[in-house]
């Protein structure tokens, strides 16, 4: 929380005392420490999912296990989707912010920056296998990673004992890989000032007051479905569902200041298990959350659609925005791993509505401060998911002596 409040204070110092050469100057020396410490989270991500998953799978003993687990994880997380996008919808359709901030409009020529091919059913369906493992690994492909470790991890469990010294090895390896997460983690205040002092400093208090309602707004409507999603946990967690906030909320701050929800991925793990979810579960439901379970992006998603529909005057029936929200629930999933992943489902999306996609140019602008939080979102609501699943599996135990 100090580095934010100081990464503030000097962007806001470099904006208004710095020139145009020294401002560029101290946003690539800022870019090199959170780039460095991205790159250290991202080092640690494929071997961490691949040995903590197969460990698992491993523990669990047998495919009907991970089915039945893998499904009930699917169903939290295909109605969590839901609900975000339908909030997005009815708060958006009640401000009607696009067409009240009457911004300009860009050019018919100009670029979003944003690859707009779409993902088809059966590109999303193939790509989810991995044609090497290596290659996922290289490439922190989580849902092919998952894929293999299902595989491996069931493999391993049926050979016996020497599967159990594969299980063992991968155990070690992903208690290692969690000391070196802790190493990193000391990085995590540094690079949290680094990243808002880069906004801060390039764009200034100009980009909270030209777009503020459309940031506070949407800063409001990510707060309800933090509330939301809480309520609905507590029905089967009950009062524990504050203990689950509190345990988690160091790395809900480190992804909303990064903008990163891979950021806070190695230690949330830690965090969960401390929290009293089972490492089997944990080790299942986290990955596939970081494919399938983005709340944070859904509830943009519709945000952004009809905010840029609003703003050219596109009139959507209740029957077409219905239909955008499934389009948009399932195209999202085949994007995990994609560098800005929910601008790509919006740009591909807008086309099938005859909304320009040139209207993501008026959120670029502000994309950075609307990730921070749509990041902390997706991380809240992967824990939520792995002590909910916990639950429905008869495993959730009391918490853990917090280990740091």
């Amino acid at each position: 929380m100090i580095a934010m409040v100081a990464g503030v204070l000097l962007g806001l110092w470099v904006h208004f005392s710095g020139g145009p050469a020294q401002i560029e100057g101290f946003t690539g020396v800022m870019s090199v420490v959170t780039d460095i410490f991205l790159r250290l989270i991202k080092m640690i991500i494929a071997p961490l999912v691949f040995s903590t998953l197969v460990v698992g799978i491993a523990k669990l003993g047998d495919i009907k296990a991970v089915g039945r687990i893998g499904g009930k994880s699917l169903l939290w997380f295909m109605g969590a989707s839901l609900l975000s996008l339908l909030l997005g919808l009815i708060i958006m359709n009640g401000l009607s912010l696009g067409s009240e901030l009457n911004l300009p409009l860009p050019p018919a020529t100009a670029s979003t920056g944003i690859d707009q091919t779409p993902v088809s059913f059966k590109a999303f369906i193939t790509n989810s296998v991995p044609v090497s493992i290596f290659d996922a690994l290289a490439s922190n492909k989580i849902l092919q990673i998952v894929v293999f470790a299902v595989f491996f991890g069931i493999a391993t469990a049926s050979i016996g004992e020497q599967g159990k010294i594969v299980i063992r090895a991968l155990d070690a390896v992903s208690l290692i890989i969690l000391r070196v997460t802790g190493y990193v983690m000391y990085l995590a205040p540094i690079a949290a000032m680094a990243a808002i002092a880069s906004v801060m400093a390039i764009k200034g208090p100009e980009l909270l007051v030209t777009y503020g309602k459309f940031i506070l707004s949407f800063y409001l409507a990510i707060l309800g479905l933090w509330l939301l999603l809480l309520l609905i946990a507590s029905v089967f967690i009950g009062r524990r569902v504050i203990e689950l906030a509190m345990t988690v909320k160091d790395m809900i701050l480190l992804a909303f200041s990064t903008a990163s929800s891979e950021a806070a991925f190695p230690r949330l793990i830690v965090e969960l298990e401390n929290f009293g979810c089972p490492p089997k579960i944990v080790s299942f439901v986290l990955p596939l959350g970081y494919s399938f379970n983005l709340d944070g992006s859904m509830l943009y998603m519709t945000f952004a659609s009809l905010f840029i529909a609003q703003a050219y005057g596109v009139q959507l029936t209740l029957g077409q925005e219905v239909s955008m929200l499934l389009v948009m629930m399932l195209t999202s999933k085949g994007v995990a791993g994609v560098p800005r992943a929910a601008l790509v489902v919006i740009a591909g999306t807008l086309s099938l509505y005859n909304i320009p996609q040139q209207g993501l140019l008026l959120l670029l602008g502000i994309d950075q401060i609307l990730d921070m939080a749509r990041s902390a979102t997706n991380v809240l609501g992967n824990s939520i998911a792995a002590a909910v699943v916990s639950k429905w599996e008869g495993e959730l135990e009391e918490a853990a002596v917090n280990i740091k």
